[in-house]
């Protein structure tokens, strides 16, 4: 699967876009370079480190034109705020006696390891051109980042 390295919509392999005319050439995928030297496809894995390197690609002229590093910059930031959502939810069910406890103790280091790993699969995904979409964040990044 390839996408345009100009405008990032998704094309088969050497067919040229409608949108822009840009052509793909066959194995390229979605690495085309940026400014400063960085590519889509780094930028896109760098996006998940914290929320700020997201942010700033939304912000930065080069980045913000380009729709596979938009959708890694919206998708990192869905996914903090999931995190996040969850963390205060397992919090605040530390606080209910007993069962709580329980709930807290065993759910919280299963939630940490299950969010780790997926946000490894979400930087190696973006580290090789792919536009890897979680069930609902990535709809939503997907529908943020083509605007």
């Amino acid at each position: 699967m390839a996408f345009c390295p100009t405008c990032g919509t998704q094309l088969a392999e050497g067919a040229a876009c409608p949108k822009c005319a840009g052509v793909v050439a066959p194995g390229a995928g979605t690495v085309a370079p940026a400014a400063a030297g960085l590519t889509d496809n780094v930028a896109g894995a760098l996006a998940y480190v914290t929320i700020i390197p997201a942010i700033i690609f939304l912000v930065l002229e080069p980045f913000n034109k380009k729709r596979f590093v938009r959708f890694h910059s919206f998708q990192s930031i869905f996914f903090a705020i999931a995190w996040t959502v969850l963390w205060i939810a397992l919090a605040f069910l530390g606080h209910i006696p007993f069962l709580g406890w329980a709930a807290a103790f065993l759910l919280g280091p299963l939630m940490g390891l299950a969010f780790f790993v997926i946000w490894l699969i979400l930087v190696l995904k973006a580290y090789q051109g792919q536009m890897f979409k979680l069930p609902v964040i990535g709809d939503m990044a997907e529908q943020q980042a083509g605007k």
